[in-house]
This record gives C-alpha cells, structure tokens and sequence, in this order.
C-alpha cells in the first residue's frame, strides 16, 4: 500500500517523517515546492503534482490548510479523475459542512473518503503521539486505523462531520484559555504582582491548566518564533468556529472578542509566530 500526503507544512513535514520511518511506502506533494525539499533531504519520494500523488497512492492523507486549498488541489479538474478507487483521509481543521461536502463530491468521483483531525502539535506528530479523531463509519475505520496509528491514537467520534465538529470545539478552548491567560498575567504584571506567585497558585487551583506554563516563557520572553501552530492558522479556526456556532444559535461574544485580538496581531505582524503571540495585544502599551 502506498500512502500520499498531500500539504507539508508544520505539521505536514513531521507527519511525513514519522510515517516514512514506518514499513509504508511514502508520497509527498505540496503546492510550494520549496517545502518539499526536507523531506527529499530524508528520501521521501515527492512529486509536484497533485494527480501524480492521487495516481500513484491507495489512501492520501490531506494536511491543507483549509478547504479552499483542498477544493483547488484535490479537486481540480484533472486531480478529481484520479479519485476513482482511492481513498481520501481529510486531517486538517475544517468546518463539518465542509467535510459532508467533501464526502458528497469524492464520492462522486469514486473514490472513498473520511476525516481524522489531530489534536496535538508537531512535537506529537514526531512522536506518534497526536490523538486522532476519525469520522466515518466502522468499516473505513477497521480498515485505516492501522495506518492513522502510525502517528497516533485514533478513536472513532462517529459520522464525517461529527470529528471535524470535536475538533473546532478544542480549537475554541486553545484561543480562550490562552486569551483568559494572557489577561490575567497582564493585570498581575501591570499590578506588581509576582508572576512566580500568581503561578504557584494557580498551579494549586482548579482553575489551571498545562497551556498555562507552556505559554508563560514566550509571554514572559516576547519570543514567539519557531511555531507549532503560528497565529495566523488560530484565527482560522476561530473564524471556522464562529461560523458554525452561529448557525446553531450559540451567544458567541466571548469569541468574537479574541477574534478582534487576532486580528490585532496579524495586523502587528505576528501571524506566522506562535498563536500566545496575542499577549502582545492584550498587554497593550507598558506603563511608562
């Protein structure tokens, strides 16, 4: 069996990595070719064409960053007549309209098709480690689980679309959690508070949780290069999710608030660096 990735960004390049370490054979394609010249370095075999990746692989697993990109890669003219008798394995962050169409769409081409977002960054991605939510049936899910395992612990959620909503629901909690944060640390500061102080409390509480000390040094430092998920990509799926909740009638102010924190730090720059970046614009300007 061969397996094609298909989008070797951040997350893409370890998840290609960690599977060519494994007994399967391996296809990379990615629409900047530039990016795909680590995984060459490492004798992963790649191609620059989406059909030849389709052509070539029994199952392509699909890291693009958004369903715009996986319309136009995926289902392009020429790529869509190369699903016929493949399987599509959608694991990035999209809406679940999203995913029920592509279902609809590949199906008509032939081809199979589920969903397994990951939770869990490019460190996890290295180690296998990622959790792994699967929408599909059990069927689709005895038959590629095998292979997800490779990366991680997949787990069935239930229907496509039932996995891309678990995950839009996480994703809520990284920007609010780290918005909440990122005030909180900013009062005590302003304050004169001992951030060692607030921590160890909070440490102690209910109220805590691991992000907290994961984020705090880049807070602390101002140092947000290096990303395991860059700003930008955050207030995507935040935007992903206010969408989605609307339509289901939620009272969505809380997250419309860190949508505008988003945009502020895109417009700061920020938006290829770590998504705690947005400290930076909660913190507002430094007591003179």
């Amino acid at each position: 069996m061969k397996i094609g990735l298909m989008g070797t960004g951040l997350m893409g390049q370890a998840m290609a990595k960690t599977l060519a370490a494994t007994d399967l054979s391996i296809m990379a394609y990615n629409r900047t070719a530039e990016k795909l010249t680590p995984l060459k370095e490492v004798g992963i075999e790649t191609t620059t064409s989406p059909q030849n990746l389709v052509s070539a692989c029994d199952g392509i697993m699909v890291m693009l960053s958004d369903a715009t990109a996986i319309t136009e890669t995926l289902l392009s003219s020429e790529t869509a007549k190369a699903l016929s008798g493949r399987t599509v394995i959608q694991m990035g962050t999209i809406a679940p309209r999203e995913t029920r169409e592509f279902t609809d769409k590949i199906k008509a081409q032939g081809g199979d098709y589920l969903e397994a977002p990951v939770l869990g960054s490019i460190p996890q991605a290295q180690s296998g480690t990622l959790q792994i939510m699967v929408g599909g049936s059990q069927a689709q899910f005895n038959q590629w689980s095998p292979i997800l395992s490779h990366l991680g612990q997949p787990f069935l959620v239930g229907d496509v679309g039932k996995a891309a909503a678990l995950k839009l629901g996480l994703n809520q909690l990284i920007v609010s959690l780290t918005g909440a944060f990122s005030l909180s640390l900013s009062f005590i500061k302003k304050e004169g508070v001992d951030v060692e102080t607030f921590m160890s409390v909070l440490r102690e509480s209910a109220l805590y949780a691991p992000t907290f000390d994961k984020k705090l040094n880049r807070m602390n430092d101002h140092n947000y290069s290096n990303p395991n998920f860059p700003t930008k990509h955050l207030l995507k799926d935040t935007r992903l999710f206010l969408e989605e909740a609307k339509t289901e009638g939620l009272t969505v102010s809380s997250l419309q608030g860190m949508e505008t924190i988003l945009e502020a730090a895109l417009e700061l720059g920020l938006g290829d660096q770590d998504y705690s970046a947005l400290f930076e614009v909660v913190k507002g300007k430094e007591n003179s």
